[in-house]
């Protein structure tokens, strides 16, 4: 394939409208344009893809692993890329491959692989999720409490100098374990803070997002929830325009009515977002895993520890894009937008992720009518699909 060719055949989404009879243009590893069919500039390859939606790549800020391989077990640049490759088949083109609770040597090497797949430009590789270790005890979910800590002088130094080796880094904290002048100090270094793992209240909730958390982390999941007096961190993810909040949409981990409340209900502008929150078990058949030490067995669709608390999700994008359109019933250029563009937006990468336009990713994939994954380009490279 040359180095410009055009995509025919597909309506087109770019990420706000739909495109009827006309063509993507890729140059390079970004979109040139979206033109109508018969205006293909003379001298530009044609790839006719026999029909279906053509759909921006889908951004993941949540994931734990893929393809058989936790990030926490082998915290290196072969299992980001086992990751990333196990997740494109399901649409996801960029994600954030997340380190769970874990000891600062683990966390140390993890963020030095991070580095390492920035420079050798892994495909799929957005950045990294840390979620932990300054979490709180009492809203633990599958996270090791022996690790869980309050963030400190060289924690803080230390996010912030991987910052600079990272396209994007996302941390969860909660602000039983974090003061809210580290959280201005991460956001100023372009650190993307996300309140999570936490039961603490509305008031101090807003208060962290006017520190500069901009995030909420599988929100009704491992938090305070709303109460009649007490509307907790659910509560303020919902109720602040400030705060993004990212939803494992299972239907295990939120009921589809509460995801209906919480989207009617959701200041802008921040948005819910798709996260999958998937763990080793995606692109597999496998049946368990371990995650420090502790098995996680995957039945009926869920993960779980051996006491039934949910580990993780066994869940890919495509699966919750069809989940929240067909279950929840959200238009599917709604749904398509919390897959991509509202993602992009969370972490700052809407200018070329999650969106069609001049110079934009050519991160692409295509649809079949049925909402299954026919192709994935990456870069303008095809990654799945014949």
């Amino acid at each position: 394939m040359s180095d410009r060719f055009a995509l025919t055949g597909a309506r087109i989404f770019d990420g706000a409208d739909w495109h009827d009879n006309a063509s993507l243009v890729v140059k390079g590893d970004v979109i040139e344009a979206i033109l109508p069919t018969g205006a293909i500039p003379s001298g530009v390859s044609t790839v006719e893809t026999g029909g279906g939606l053509l759909v921006p790549g889908f951004v993941d800020i949540q994931v734990n692993g893929g393809g058989g391989v936790m990030l926490n077990d082998h915290p290196d640049v072969a299992s980001i890329t086992t990751i990333c490759r196990a997740h494109a088949p399901f649409g996801t083109t960029a994600l954030l491959v997340t380190l769970i609770t874990d000891t600062p040597a683990i966390t140390t090497a993890a963020t030095a692989a991070g580095a390492e797949a920035t420079r050798e430009k892994v495909p799929g590789f957005l950045g990294l999720h840390l979620e932990g270790p300054h979490l709180s005890v009492a809203r633990k979910g599958a996270h090791d409490p022996a690790l869980i800590r309050p963030m400190t002088d060289a924690d803080q130094a230390a996010l912030i100098a991987a910052r600079k080796q990272l396209p994007v880094l996302l941390t969860t904290i909660a602000p039983e374990s974090v003061e809210p002048a580290r959280v201005a100090a991460l956001a100023k270094a372009g650190i993307v803070v996300s309140l999570g793992h936490s039961d603490t209240n509305y008031a101090t909730a807003t208060a962290f997002a006017e520190a500069g958390a901009t995030v909420v982390t599988h929100l009704f999941n491992a938090m305070s929830q709303i109460g009649n007096r007490e509307p907790g961190l659910a509560g303020a993810a919902i109720d602040t325009g400030g705060l993004y909040a990212g939803i494992i949409a299972d239907g295990i981990h939120v009921h589809p009515a509460t995801m209906m409340l919480a989207l009617r209900g959701k200041q802008v502008p921040g948005k819910i977002v798709l996260v999958t929150d998937a763990m080793a078990t995606i692109g597999t058949d496998m049946t368990s895993f371990t995650l420090n030490g502790r098995t996680i067995y995957r039945k009926d669709g869920s993960l779980r520890l051996a006491d039934g608390t949910l580990a993780g999700a066994d869940l890919d994008m495509i699966s919750a894009l069809r989940y929240v359109h067909r279950v929840v019933g959200l238009d599917l250029d709604e749904a398509l937008r919390m897959a991509s563009l509202y993602p992009a937006e969370a972490i700052g990468q809407a200018h070329r992720l999650g969106r069609f336009a001049n110079g934009t990713a050519a991160d692409i994939v295509r649809l079949s009518e049925d909402l299954d994954v026919s192709n994935v380009w990456i870069g303008g490279r095809k990654v799945f699909g014949a």
